[in-house]
C-alpha cells in the first residue's frame, strides 16, 4: 500500500507516499503490477504517475476495471460511471 494518494493541494507528493518501497519490490520476476486507486482526481493522478514511473522499469501496469457495481440500479448511475462501464466491458 502506498499510504495515500498524490494530492499537491495538501502537500502530498511522491516523497510522502511509499512509492520508493514499491519500486524496490519490483524485480525481474515481476510481470505485472495492478493498480487499485480511488476513482477521484487524486487516485487518477496517482495511477498516472505510477504508470509512467513503472513503464521505465518495463513492467506491465494495469488498473482495476471501474463501472457499475453488482446489484445497483442503472437509473442511479451517472454519465461518467456508465462511460467507464462501457470502456471496461467484456464478452460474457
Amino acid at each position: 500500500m502506498l499510504g495515500g494518494a498524490l494530492d499537491p493541494m495538501n502537500g502530498i507528493g511522491p516523497e510522502q507516499l511509499r512509492i520508493r518501497e514499491l519500486l524496490g519490490r519490483v524485480g525481474p520476476e515481476t510481470s505485472e503490477i495492478i493498480l487499485a486507486t480511488n476513482p477521484n482526481v487524486e487516485g487518477e493522478a496517482t495511477a498516472a504517475y505510477l504508470s509512467r514511473t513503472l513503464s521505465m522499469l518495463e513492467v506491465k501496469c494495469t488498473r482495476l476495471a471501474r463501472g457499475l457495481p453488482i446489484g445497483s440500479d442503472l437509473e442511479y448511475a451517472d454519465e461518467t460511471t456508465l462511460a467507464k462501464a462501457l470502456e471496461g466491458r467484456t464478452v460474457g
